[in-house]
């Protein structure tokens, strides 16, 4: 049998309007997150919210104690719901993020959030190395522009090159209406 949780990445304030790095559609894809949140909250599943913080005097964002680094109103856990705080890319290193999936028993994790290119792959591909059955809700989840050797490539092409990868050996990349049909 399987145990399933819903993990919510980065959905904090500075990738929003006016906060120190907005994300390309940030506002659709924290309200695909949001219906997740609230399907996996009707069903009674573990739900995880992950919140980074940089650490030193030059964060470019998520800096520690800052509102930009506090996870967005929409999204707030509620009580019972662990927030894990991260100072790493990876939501697994150095925090208790897996162990609190185990304490739960839980097998097959799905993810949202962002960003796309970052937190989400690195924590896509880590659940699936450590045995998870792995989802990801690629329509609740966010970039932005990237520039490599002197070119500007859109948010939507790194998010759709990143999910292409995640989807060919780490997960399954579904839609929102995709998911919340199964």
């Amino acid at each position: 049998m399987s145990s399933s949780a819903l993990v919510l990445i980065d959905i904090q304030n500075d990738y929003f309007p006016g906060g120190k790095w907005e994300l390309h559609k940030i506002e659709e894809s924290s309200a695909n997150a949001r219906r997740l949140l609230d399907q996996a909250r009707n069903k009674g599943e573990l739900i995880v919210h992950v919140r980074h913080e940089f650490q030193g005097e030059d964060a470019p964002f998520f800096e520690a104690g800052s509102p930009g680094a506090d996870i967005h109103p929409s999204m707030q856990p509620a009580e019972g719901e662990p927030t894990v705080l991260k100072h790493h890319v990876n939501s697994f290193r150095e925090t208790n993020l897996k162990q609190i999936l185990d304490e739960h028993g839980v097998t097959d994790v799905t993810i949202a959030g962002d960003m796309s290119h970052m937190c989400i792959d690195a924590a896509a591909r880590a659940a699936a190395d450590f045995g998870y059955a792995v989802t990801v809700v690629e329509d609740a989840c966010s970039s932005r522009d990237l520039e490599f050797n002197g070119e500007t490539i859109p948010a939507e092409s790194i998010h759709k090159a990143y999910m292409s990868a995640l989807g060919f050996a780490y997960a399954t990349v579904l839609t929102t209406d995709a998911y919340l049909a199964a």
